[in-house]
């Protein structure tokens, strides 16, 4: 490393995940001389893809959703750098265990509500009403998360949107989502997949009071245009890479760090495992909050004994979601749509499939005990049937997600029992000769996404504060991406906005650095 006046670097962002690389790609091209560091052996963390099996394979889900309604891809220029996106139409597929109904969801609200007619005509009405009310909502969230959060920003949203969406969001965000979605419905078949695509991935019960924004799944996918990075979701993280090291950034893989340095009331250095000191002005972290504050910070300030107090007490989550990727010679056909309007069987689709409410619920007990559900909730695709530099000729990639998963299990994950009744249970689902169709498959288990990804306990930790939190600006590590150590920021997925591969904190960080240095 090439030694500067004053200090080694600029910026010191920790962590490489999609976030981490988002920052320190816009403080780069900002003109900041940036380090990135990454334990592993190279980027994307869980928004990574890797080879198994002769195959490109998505370390977990492949949808990119959020990430498409921000501006990230134009600014940093990513398609010089490799990134193309499939659009996936319908972005999902919804079902169920006890009605074994399967209705796309597509971008278009009218062909929605034509297909749901089909398969549940009970909710019909229901659905537009939802559409009417959460659609709003969900164009006032994304433009929220647009920019770095401050009550001045966040009004000026509101007032840019004459208010539309505001009295439902500041309703729902009290609300539990299972609450926000029976308002509209009284079939369960039609609220379970919402619920899984919302709470249910962030490891909480649908019943959890401020949970209610999660219900907004189904009207983000009409909003934003789902599609996945053509050769799989790691080309995100890959292009990203490029473009920060085109702008002059710096990057060492496989380099753990053990220490964030502190002298008076500011930070000063990073250190690493192998036994380096950085020295830097502003040092980002894109990891754990709690990792970042009780074990990483050294000697920090008197003002910061508060912060470093409340993150010692934190709990972190008990897993929530594991993943199998399969080798297959056969792409897997669901029963359920002979009744349907049109064919979707050559899609790529994401199928949800939800137990009940009340097991949804009765899950998130049951995974804090070690056990899973009987019905497990399920995210499957096929992602190779819309994207062929996935894998090679007559083979084909099957994903499945199940929720809820255990990081304690209590039979040890060392037993593949327990995955294989997941692929014998969406076998039931689809035409016989699933499992036949198998060649090989792996497993991803909470326990392998900590000594993996360095995920605590198996959990992704998203921030789950919503707009509301972020107006308050509580906890501004969280919502405001500073801490009171002068020239330490965090980003990630626990801060605003959070949830999957979005981006948003990413650049709100930047942003929000690159303005406090003026």
């Amino acid at each position: 490393m090439t030694k500067r006046s004053e200090t080694d670097f600029d910026a010191i962002v920790i962590g490489a995940g999609h976030n981490g690389l988002v920052t320190a790609a816009y403080l780069a091209r900002h003109g900041l001389s940036t380090l990135l560091i990454e334990a592993r052996s190279d980027v994307g963390g869980t928004a990574a893809s890797e080879q198994y099996g002769g195959a490109t394979v998505n370390i977990c889900n492949c949808d990119h959703l959020t990430f498409r309604t921000t501006p990230i891809a134009e600014e940093l220029n990513l398609s010089a750098h490799g990134l193309q996106y499939i659009d996936v139409e319908p972005p999902q597929i919804n079902g169920d265990w006890t009605t074994e109904k399967f209705w796309p969801l597509w971008h278009d609200v009218d062909k929605t509500i034509d297909e749901l007619a089909v398969a549940h005509p009970d909710s019909v009405d229901g659905y537009r009403q939802f559409a009417n009310t959460a659609i709003p909502v969900a164009r006032l969230i994304l433009e929220a998360a647009a920019n770095p959060p401050t009550r001045g920003s966040l009004l000026s949203t509101v007032i840019r949107r004459g208010g539309r969406g505001v009295a439902s969001m500041l309703r729902m965000s009290r609300m539990s989502a299972a609450d926000v979605m029976r308002q509209f419905f009284d079939n369960e078949a039609v609220i379970g997949p919402a619920m899984v695509e919302g709470p249910v991935v962030w490891g909480l019960s649908p019943e959890t009071p401020g949970t209610g924004l999660g219900a907004i799944s189904y009207a983000l996918r009409h909003v934003g245009t789902l599609g996945r990075p053509v050769g799989g979701s790691g080309m995100l993280p890959e292009a990203l890479k490029q473009s920060f090291l085109a702008a002059g950034g710096f990057l060492r893989t496989t380099t753990r760090v053990v220490g964030i340095i502190c002298e008076g009331s500011r930070v000063s250095a990073v250190q690493t495992g192998d036994g380096a000191t950085v020295t830097a002005r502003i040092v980002v972290s894109a990891c754990d909050p709690q990792r970042t504050f009780v074990q990483w910070l050294k000697n920090p300030p008197a003002k910061a004994n508060s912060l470093v107090n409340r993150w010692k007490s934190h709990t972190p989550g008990e897993g929530y979601e594991s993943k199998i990727d399969a080798i297959t010679n056969t792409p897997p056909v669901l029963n359920a749509f002979t009744n349907s309007l049109t064919n979707h069987q050559t899609t790529g689709s994401t199928i949800i499939v939800s137990p009940s409410l009340a097991e949804l619920h009765r899950g998130s007990q049951l995974m804090h005990e070690g056990k899973t559900m009987p019905r497990m909730a399920l995210l499957a695709n096929t992602p190779s049937n819309i994207d062929d530099t996935i894998v090679t000729p007559g083979k084909n990639v099957f994903s499945l997600e199940a929720l809820y998963t255990p990081y304690s299990f209590t039979d040890g994950w060392e037993s593949i029992d327990e995955p294989e009744r997941w692929l014998r249970q969406f076998g039931s689902l689809v035409q016989p000769g699933f499992m036949d169709s198998i060649e090989q498959w792996r497993v991803l288990t909470p326990s392998h996404y900590e000594s993996q990804f360095h995920l605590p306990k198996g959990h992704a930790t998203s921030f789950g504060g919503g707009p509301l939190a972020a107006f308050m600006g509580s906890t501004p590590e969280l919502t405001r991406y500073h801490t009171p150590i002068k020239g330490l920021y965090l980003t990630g997925a626990a801060t605003f906005p959070g949830a999957g591969v979005w981006g948003s904190s990413g650049r709100n960080a930047a942003l929000t650095i690159i303005k406090e240095m003026g």
